[in-house]
């Protein structure tokens, strides 16, 4: 008997249980990462995270009220994703919105919630929280190791 497609072969991302929502982020962090905005809309990444943020989990660590700590941060849902331009390319969330199957690393295809961190995508090691630097100099955190392609390949 063959086994059947992983759930997020099958659905929509609105068709997701709460569950399955939840269970397809891979922990990266780059989301929680502080961004500037261009004059021509471009968006530029920095090493700064969020205070909510902790390193050792990559998990935010008030994610119920989240919200309401942080006014900016983003609860994603399957409509806002699709309007998320800044979103990495390496988001299981925005991979599998645009009709692409998550990468070999994600937890959900090896096993392993820590591959995505031994393979140097997730944001640890890489960081600087925001109580710790001076926000008036955040384009000195600007970084260029946010997206690389051959994390997706």
């Amino acid at each position: 008997m063959l086994e059947a497609n992983p759930f997020w072969k099958e659905k929509k991302l609105e068709e997701f249980t709460k569950e399955e929502w939840e269970s397809v982020c891979d922990g990266c962090g780059k989301c929680c990462l502080f961004r500037l905005e261009g004059e021509e809309g471009q968006y530029y990444t920095t090493n700064v995270i969020c205070k909510l943020f902790e390193e050792s989990t990559c998990q935010c660590t008030d994610y119920l009220n989240r919200q309401k700590i942080v006014p900016t941060c983003l609860v994603l849902d399957p409509k806002l994703i699709q309007t998320l331009d800044w979103m990495p390319i390496t988001c299981a969330y925005r991979l599998l919105a645009e009709g692409k199957d998550l990468p070999w690393w994600h937890h959900l295809v090896s096993g392993n919630r820590d591959t995505i961190h031994q393979i140097g995508v997730s944001v640890r090691g890489k960081i600087e929280h925001e109580k710790n630097i001076d926000l008036d100099d955040l384009e000195d955190h600007v970084v260029d190791w946010f997206d690389q392609p051959w994390m997706v390949d």
